[in-house]
């Protein structure tokens, strides 16, 4: 039996028509100030109304947030070679691959997370693997990316991981308690740091990171903002 209609990009139509999705932080982004954009069928906060450059001043001054829960979410599920077989190398433990825009985490011997790269791409790279179930999760899991120079200070605020350099390289995974909830968290570059967590525990995950964020300086920033980020980023690399 197919799965896909648990995934929100699948549910739209052509020309972008069906329902919208929406992240479980929209109210909480929206009281922020968050100015929304239709993206890939769900409801993306782009900007926090005076556009992207004050949101990436502000985070590479201290730190800024943006929600990324609308980034596709694979559970995977099988043989270490069917898992490999799938991803095309190796998935070591405790380090996440990037692979067409996605982080492909091994979480055990037979469990792997795919972040990011939209649904279906990963699906079409993974292909009719035997031996391999794929479950769209985009809609277990929220998400939140956290960026900036005072990020990880933010982070300590709130959470017990090691999250320093030597302990949590760039592309680490750690899975583990993030502010008293079972998250995941990718270090995807210096100063950046993507985490999962339960969706129903969303609006919560966003008031304990804005209160330690607000506190430092940082403020929440869009998907603008981010984009722009991301490119400096890979500029840097």
């Amino acid at each position: 039996m197919s799965l896909d209609f648990l995934s929100p990009a699948a549910t739209a139509g052509e020309g972008g028509d069906g329902p919208i999705a929406r992240s479980p932080m929209e109210r909480s982004a929206r009281a922020a100030g968050a100015r929304f954009e239709l993206r890939d069928g769900w409801n993306v906060a782009i900007d926090y109304g005076a556009g992207a450059e004050p949101e990436v001043a502000a985070a590479l001054r201290t730190a800024g947030w943006a929600d990324s829960s609308h980034l596709a979410k694979l559970e995977l599920q099988g043989g270490a070679e069917a898992l490999e077989s799938a991803a095309g190398t190796a998935l070591p433990f405790g380090a996440g691959v990037r692979i067409d825009d996605a982080w492909w985490c091994r979480l055990t011997a037979t469990r792997a997370l795919v972040v990011g790269g939209g649904a279906s791409v990963t699906r079409e790279r993974i292909g009719p693997a035997e031996g391999l179930d794929v479950v769209d999760v985009t809609s277990n899991f929220a998400a939140l990316t956290l960026v900036g120079p005072a990020a990880r200070e933010v982070f300590a605020r709130f959470c017990a991981l090691d999250l320093r350099p030597t302990v949590t390289p760039v592309a680490a995974v750690r899975p583990g308690s993030i502010a008293r909830q079972p998250g995941i968290v990718i270090r995807e570059d210096a100063d950046r740091y993507l985490f999962a967590f339960g969706w129903a525990t969303a609006e919560y995950m966003w008031s304990v990171v804005a209160d330690a964020g607000l506190h430092l300086g940082g403020r929440p920033i869009g998907a603008l903002a981010l984009a722009q980020l991301s490119e400096r980023e890979a500029a840097r690399a």
